[in-house]
């Protein structure tokens, strides 16, 4: 691979991580601004993006265990933006969808961010376009095993301060 590639992947995997920081940030904002927790802004998306999922799905998802959904679900569903229903089929499956309130609440908020990448994207051709969809698809795949290998694993064992003498 010549040096001009790699500069250039290099340089791409820095504004990748530059861009996901901001958004993690933008997220955290966004989700004060509602009133919830970030992640539970994280799982509400997810929900939104599904149309519907179980807990135990969403669970899966997100790598949280069923006691920490079960404790997001709750504020959402406090917060007026999700509720749960049992399924008319098998009473023991629940179904978690997004209640109107959580578009109207939120979506206002991303109105700006989403105006101001289709801007940018306007600047694409179809050709770059679908380039760029294929990338952040194929990306995905990979934050999500990834992610699995992660949450999978045990976690690392803090290790002991230092005594001083």
């Amino acid at each position: 691979m010549s040096t001009d590639r790699r500069d250039l992947i290099v340089t791409l995997m820095i504004a990748m991580r530059e861009s996901s920081s901001q958004g993690v940030l933008f997220s955290h904002a966004v989700a004060a601004r509602a009133g919830i927790g970030s992640s539970d802004l994280e799982c509400l998306d997810i929900i939104l993006l599904c149309g519907r999922t179980t807990p135990g799905d969403l669970a899966k998802a997100t790598g949280l265990t069923t006691g920490a959904m079960t404790g997001v679900l709750d504020r959402l569903e406090k917060a007026g933006f999700v509720q749960r229903k049992r399924d008319a089929a098998d009473r023991r499956k629940v179904w978690i969808t997004a209640l109107p309130a959580a578009e109207q609440e939120i979506g206002p908020m991303f109105r700006a961010l989403a105006e101001g990448i289709d801007a940018v994207l306007a600047d694409y051709d179809t050709a770059t376009l679908s380039t760029m969809l294929d990338f952040h698809r194929r990306a995905h795949e990979v934050l999500v095993r990834e992610t699995e290998k992660l949450t999978s694993a045990a976690p690392r064992q803090p290790t002991s301060p230092a005594v001083r003498g």
